[in-house]
């Protein structure tokens, strides 16, 4: 009877994991970066890549980092959203196109539209790396000291712009002016 016991206890233990892992919130996955600076990056430009940008550039203004590539599902799902962001112009708006080709990542822009102030490359994720990213979409808010003020995984939607994003970033803007 006890070899019976056994593993339905185990399969009962398992089956309540599964069901509070089923319950998270993915967007909730906690970063070891938040209130840290920002890891330095300094990348080639997609549209110029004799060009770099660097984490130094941007220092002094509010800006949001999105991890996106042309091969991700979820990126095609939130890049409406980022273009509506992009209209505002309520923030700087800085891609990372993700372990991508080039080529592809701009025929996506042109056909999907552009919402990013720059957009670097990443071939190797080496930067995705350092910025802790899971997957994409993946989306950074970093403050006028490069510090990252918050991370948003998997795809923005206009709520999370309206409700989490836009506040958050009116408030940064506000307060280190």
């Amino acid at each position: 009877m006890l070899k019976f016991i056994i593993p339905l206890v185990l399969f009962a233990i398992l089956a309540v994991f599964l069901a509070v892992g089923l319950n998270l919130n993915p967007h909730d996955i906690p970063s070891p970066f938040i209130n840290k600076p920002a890891p330095v990056f300094s990348a080639p430009k997609l549209t110029a890549p004799t060009e770099k940008l660097s984490t130094g550039d941007l220092k002094g203004q509010v800006w949001l980092f999105n991890v996106w590539a042309s091969w991700c599902v979820s990126c095609r799902a939130e890049h409406p959203v980022l273009n509506e962001l992009a209209k505002q112009q309520a923030v700087t708006i800085i891609g990372l196109n993700y372990k991508d080709e080039a080529d592809a990542a701009k025929k996506w822009l042109e056909s999907l539209g552009n919402p990013y102030n720059v957009s670097i490359m990443d071939q190797d994720g080496r930067i995705g790396i350092d910025w802790g990213v899971y997957g994409v979409p993946e989306t950074f808010v970093v403050d006028k000291k490069g510090v990252i003020r918050l991370k948003f995984t998997g795809p923005v939607t206009p709520e999370a712009v309206q409700q989490t994003l836009l506040p958050l970033i009116k408030q940064l803007q506000a307060e280190q002016s």
